[in-house]
């Protein structure tokens, strides 16, 4: 009796073949914290922080509003992760008594760098009660490190608010300017040659201070700056000092 074998060998050469598992399509990963921030942050990093919405992350998730609520409360828990995540990426050194100046300095010119890696990210970060634990971590290294070169806790506090908010204006500043640098409107202000041109030309006898120093007015390359102000904070910090008076009660 002839085999079977061949008959099924044709039929199975002439069968559909079996569904591709890739043409399946893949289970939708979850939502989390962490994607949320993955997506604010992308959001700014490419638009700028005034693009920064619940809609355009939802959308960059490929979900909807109600996906991102079963998580936040609102935006401002948007902002408290996304700051969060930036200060999670400072490294904090071992406070050192004899380089507690270097050391702060170190640490403001990190939360700087992260700032200006998203544009106007730092308008998060102002007028916010810290309650991430990664931001709280920064606040308590900052305060480690100014009480171990011996400034006196309320002024300690008082410089970590004064740091910063310096460090946040100074990164919203250079992001503004980035803005504008786009504008055909302001394309005069690249130039510091044709400002320092335009000062001088001021009339002398109303702006002969300003017409006289204009190039020192418009100097400073990089972050000179911001590291001279940092300095005008942490080098008048008084190791020992009393500390700022408390307000009197009239």
């Amino acid at each position: 009796m002839p085999s079977d074998q061949p008959r099924r060998g044709r039929a199975a050469r002439h069968a559909p073949p079996p569904a591709d598992p890739a043409a399946t399509p893949p289970r939708r990963e979850p939502i989390t914290l962490d994607r949320i921030t993955d997506a604010a942050l992308h959001v700014v990093a490419t638009e700028g922080y005034d693009s920064l919405t619940v809609r355009r992350i939802t959308h960059v998730l490929g979900t909807g509003p109600s996906s991102l609520y079963a998580h936040i409360v609102n935006k401002d828990d948007i902002d408290d992760l996304i700051i969060g995540r930036l200060c999670s990426r400072i490294v904090l050194p071992e406070p050192d008594p004899a380089a507690w100046r270097a050391q702060t300095r170190d640490v403001c010119g990190q939360l700087r760098d992260q700032f200006l890696m998203y544009p106007g990210i730092s308008r998060a970060a102002m007028a916010m009660v810290p309650t991430n634990l990664e931001t709280l971590r920064v606040n308590e290294g900052l305060l480690a490190i100014l009480l171990a070169g011996g400034v006196a806790p309320r002024t300690a506090a008082w410089a970590i608010d004064s740091l910063t908010l310096y460090v946040g204006a100074y990164t919203l500043e250079r992001a503004l300017l980035e803005q504008r640098r786009k504008h055909p409107d302001y394309a005069w202000v690249l130039s510091r040659d044709e400002l320092v041109g335009r000062l001088e030309a001021l009339p002398a006898d109303r702006f002969p201070r300003i017409t006289r120093h204009a190039a020192e007015l418009t100097s400073g390359e990089g972050n000179e700056r911001f590291d001279f102000a940092l300095g005008l904070i942490i080098d008048n910090l008084v190791p020992g000092g009393p500390g700022p008076a408390a307000p009197t009660v009239s």
